[in-house]
Order: C-alpha cells, then structure tokens, then sequence
C-alpha cells in the first residue's frame, strides 16, 4: 500500500469508526495529521461522525486534538459544542486547549451552553475552561443558556452548574442586557428564580 492509499484508507476508516483500520492504515504509513477535505484532520473527521473508537484509536496513536479544520473545528471544540462526551473526555485526557476559540471566537463551554448539554458543561467547566469569555458577537456562557435556551430543567441545570463555577451574571449583552433581564423577557420563570438569587 502507498502512502497516499495509506492516507486516503485512514481517512476511510476514521469516519467509519473503524479503529482496526486506522491503526493499519498508521502502520502503513499513513499520516496521522493529514488533512482531508475541509482541511480536517483524521481525528476531526471521527468526531464529527462521533465515531468514538476510531477517535480513540487516533488519540491513542498521538493524534494532535487541538489541529483545527478550515471551520477552526478541533476534534475537543467540536466534541463540546455537540455534545460528544466520549469522545470530550479523550481530548481533554490528551492535552486540549481549554481556552481555545472557535470562528466564532467562543470556548467549548458557549456552545455547549446553548444548547443545554448538561454532563458536557460539568466537564468542560471541570476542565478548566474559562466561564466569563466572551465571544466575538458578545455572549457569554451564560447568556447564551438563557438566550437560546427554553428555560426547561436542563437549562436550569446548566445555569446553575455555571454560576456555582463563578459565571458573572452581571455581564451585559451586546445590548446591554444581563442574564436576568432576558431570562424575564423571556418568561424563564425557573431561570429567573435562580439567577435572583447571585
């Protein structure tokens, strides 16, 4: 097998989730950094199919979890925002950047937020990623586990979860609003509860 076949396999069998051929395909010689389409990596290409054994197989292999595709998608930005635990807990075990940003010039932890992933939240604040960032079109964490949240039970779990690892609830939006003030607007009544108290 050539190196370019090598290549062209791993990349084949990291989106199958096929653990046995990634690590034939290494042994081949296939480079464990190449990049595919999209500018992804073979790791980034196993999480975005959250295809958890081949991921692991890279990851074990040396695979760089913090090598972002042409969307600034790393294999551990990307396990956050969509709530790939498994396959989180690998990256964060092999040396993730917990302050890396995404193209929206977010953490891990903001998008994870929004979309009210509760067990990805407990690890990335566990982790150590910062609770305050800010990103590029003015929220935080916080603010957006209210904006873009529907003040169900897991959000409440989530913004509780946030403001125990110090999220700053005074923060303004870029509308100067504070989590509180679009938690009423928006009849979060549960979230409005919880944030009266900080």
């Amino acid at each position: 097998m050539s190196p370019e076949e090598a290549e062209a396999s791993m990349f084949e069998a990291a989106a199958a989730n096929n653990a046995d051929g990634v690590r034939e395909a290494l042994a081949q010689g296939a480079d464990i950094e190449a990049r595919g389409e999209g500018g992804r990596t073979p790791l980034v290409t196993a999480t975005k199919a959250n295809a958890v054994a081949a991921a692991s197989a890279l990851i074990e292999a040396g695979a760089d979890v913090n090598a972002k595709d042409d969307m600034q998608d790393s294999a551990f930005l990307y396990a956050g925002a969509a709530g790939l635990d498994e396959i989180l807990a690998l990256t964060v075990d092999h040396g993730a950047d917990v302050r890396s940003t995404n193209r929206f010039g977010g953490t891990a932890l903001i998008p994870a937020s929004e979309h009210g992933y509760g067990e990805t939240v407990r690890t990335l604040i566990r982790a150590g990623v910062p609770v305050n960032h800010v990103n590029d079109p003015g929220w935080t964490a916080l603010q957006e586990a209210v904006v873009y949240g529907d003040g169900s039970s897991r959000y409440v779990d989530v913004v509780g979860q946030l403001l125990d690892a110090g999220a700053d609830p005074t923060i303004r939006d870029n509308r100067g609003r504070t989590a509180l003030e679009n938690a009423q607007r928006r009849g979060q009544s549960d979230v409005v509860a919880l944030l009266t108290l900080r």
